[in-house]
């Protein structure tokens, strides 16, 4: 049995490859050639997994899962959340997400530095 994980992040791969008997076959979007941006336009982090799940579902007629995560920061009231990825620009540059957050809660803390 093949199942696609709606990921190309391969470290999730090979972690959930460890977890499910050998008798099921875990798909990488890199694996089956998907590299197109699949806009995640969902209100929670439910919403755009099962956004990423459809649409490998439907384009390509293949099982599908997927995943979503984000960063809840109490202090933030739960930012950036679903937004987490975008916080780091258009590149999704990681250090550029981290830098806001910090930034973010500096102001709400009222720290200086």
């Amino acid at each position: 049995m093949k199942l696609i994980f709606a990921t190309h992040n391969q470290h999730k791969v090979e972690e959930l490859k460890k977890l499910v008997p050998t008798s099921i076959s875990i798909l990488s979007l890199t694996d089956i050639n998907c590299h197109e941006d699949i806009e995640e336009t969902g209100a929670t982090l439910e919403e755009n997994a099962e956004i990423k799940a459809n649409f490998i579902k439907y384009k390509y007629g293949l099982d599908c899962f997927a995943d979503d995560s984000g960063l809840e920061i109490n202090i933030l009231k739960g930012e950036p959340g679903i937004y987490s990825s975008r916080w780091g620009g258009k590149k999704n540059n990681f250090d550029l997400a981290i830098k806001k957050v910090f930034i973010a809660m500096k102001k709400k803390r009222g720290w200086k530095k």
